[in-house]
């Protein structure tokens, strides 16, 4: 089944975001186990995730939100809100958050495609909106969805 075909299976949600099954995307960093327990009771207490995570529209690669998608999966939930992204455009652009870390997009794939995750925080991926480089997150629409409709 190509990508393609899964995202025809997502549900469609306003503002571009579609509810894709957290079994069908791909991480390419591990998560750090303090950060994912403390967001995991955040988003628990709270009963809803507050952002939609992005996603390489081509790879079902996650390049933002994986502790997001790691603490909805360890809490019950199925689903998650994705914001597809093309990563092949030149608009998106990745660095690292760790000084004197090279990364390339070609790393952020082939850690998707396979079973050695780069450590947490290795990438970090930027967006050119308007000309000017922003984080991903720029385009990780608030959702405010409750939980029971990820589950």
């Amino acid at each position: 089944m190509t990508p393609i075909s899964r995202r025809r299976k997502s549900e469609k949600m306003p503002n571009g975001i579609e509810l894709v099954k957290l079994d069908e995307l791909k991480h390419h960093e591990e998560v750090d186990s303090t950060r994912l327990m403390k967001l995991k009771e955040e988003i628990r207490s709270d009963g809803i995730l507050k952002v939609a995570i992005a996603v390489n529209k081509n790879r079902n690669i996650i390049l933002d939100g994986h502790h997001r998608a790691a603490a909805l999966k360890e809490l019950g939930c199925a689903k998650t809100p994705v914001v597809f992204v093309d990563y092949s455009s030149p608009n998106i652009e990745v660095h690292s958050f760790r000084e004197g870390v090279h990364v390339t997009k070609e790393d952020v794939v082939k850690a998707g495609l396979s079973l050695k995750k780069l450590p947490p925080k290795t990438s970090k991926h930027m967006i050119k909106i308007d000309g000017e480089l922003k984080h991903i997150s720029a385009i990780e629409k608030r959702v405010n969805i409750p939980l029971e409709k990820l589950k």
